[in-house]
């Protein structure tokens, strides 16, 4: 069986939501990274790449019709080459990395590009179509974030709970205080920002050229999520869901724009094409679960990866759990026996501070797993998260 590896991994800075990435078309968006990695490795045969697999989650205004080949053709990649867009939700990037190792594994492809995208400041207002020639109750649903399109039979037996809702509800049932959310965000913040100046987060970013109408173009090279806090600024904010509720906006994860990339070769094509192996997928797994408790998926999910991999969670040195709530972070976290401040876990921060573009993160996490694993030394990483209506994914990564 072939081995796939992760050879090179490049993404955008993530802006807020309608912030400095919002004037850029999501097809484009996608495009940027994918022209990075063209660009720093000349002497890969672009028209030998098997596939490009892109998650996205929304697909429903200009990442619509197949964005990944858009992404494909607008990069200025071969027209020879074939693209897929993979729609797993928040796990999106994620698995099309997973699935572009399984085909690699399995001898379908030798050398394909996989990574993820969402724009979600550019996410339209849609509007279905009547029921009836005399219909009236068409409405708008925006299609930022969560449920639209409801279907009655979907909420009588699962109920629609929102992403907000799912936090309480994990929040309530695995006893995580506010203080502890805070906390746990706090942390994240401050990670964040010392990568920032560190430069460790410049290292996997490609700056963007955001066009503007009046002057110069600006050079967007830094993630805008982060911000400067503190316990007491995060404890004076008011629960979103419900009045004595625990999730906020500063204990949450952001509605975000950006983009990532990574090329994934087996042995033989990494050395065909100069490319210098940096991590192996070891597995991909998914998991489901009650969707009003989704954030506790990923546990599930690493239990079968642990599983598939016959390995313990202690030789696991690279953590990347993305944050979409602290909450279910802490949560998370706890029910594997590892405490919310182990120095594995997100080292550079996660989704609350540097932002949750949906189709986007998964691919991020990964990256920076694999870039932790090169940096430390380490040997193995696990990436994975959890999926709104109840799924977590995640992989694990071995160093070489």
């Amino acid at each position: 069986m072939n081995q796939a590896f992760v050879c090179d991994a490049i993404r955008t800075p993530i802006g807020r939501l309608n912030g400095a990435l919002a004037t850029i078309r999501t097809d484009d968006l996608a495009a940027i990274p994918i022209r990075a990695l063209v660009e720093r490795n000349p002497g890969v045969d672009w028209a030998a790449l098997d596939d490009v697999m892109l998650g996205c989650a929304n697909q429903a205004g200009e990442d619509n019709r197949n964005v990944a080949r858009m992404a494909v053709l607008l990069a200025g990649l071969p027209e020879v080459v074939p693209a897929v867009t993979v729609n797993r939700l928040c796990g999106s990037g994620l698995n099309a990395i997973g699935l572009a190792a399984q085909a690699i594994r399995s001898g379908d492809a030798q050398f394909i590009l996989a990574g993820g995208v969402e724009g979600m400041s550019r996410a339209p207002y849609v509007m279905g179509k009547a029921q009836g020639a005399l219909d009236r109750t068409q409405k708008l649903e925006d299609t930022v974030l969560g449920w639209r399109f409801i279907n009655p039979a979907m909420r009588a037996a699962y109920g629609v709970d929102t992403m907000p809702q799912t936090g309480e509800n994990v929040a309530a049932r695995w006893h995580v205080s506010r203080e502890e959310q805070d906390l746990f965000a706090l942390r994240s913040q401050e990670k964040a920002a010392a990568a920032q100046i560190s430069g460790r987060l410049a290292a996997e970013i490609v700056p963007v050229t955001v066009p503007h109408v009046r002057g110069e173009p600006v050079i967007f090279a830094q993630d805008e999520h982060p911000r400067a806090t503190s316990l007491a600024a995060l404890a004076s904010l008011k629960p979103v869901v419900q009045p004595g509720g625990t999730v906020t906006a500063g204990n949450a994860s952001g509605l975000n724009d950006g983009a990532a990339a990574m090329l994934i070769a087996s042995e033989a094509s990494a050395h065909r094409h100069g490319l210098r192996p940096r991590a192996r997928i070891v597995a991909m797994a998914a998991a489901g679960i009650a969707p009003q408790i989704m954030g506790v998926g990923p546990v599930e999910a690493a239990h079968k990866l642990l599983r598939l991999s016959g390995l313990e969670m202690d030789q696991i040195d690279v953590i990347e759990l993305n944050e979409a709530f602290a909450s279910q972070a802490i949560a998370c976290l706890r029910d594997l026996g590892i405490a919310p401040d182990d120095a594995r876990v997100n080292r550079n921060g996660g989704a609350i501070a540097l932002g949750h573009p949906l189709g986007m993160s998964g691919a991020r996490i990964t990256l920076s797993a694999v870039e932790e694993l090169q940096r430390t030394g380490g040997r193995y990483a696990m990436a994975f998260m959890c999926v709104g209506v109840g799924q977590g994914i995640g992989l694990i990564l071995e160093r070489v």
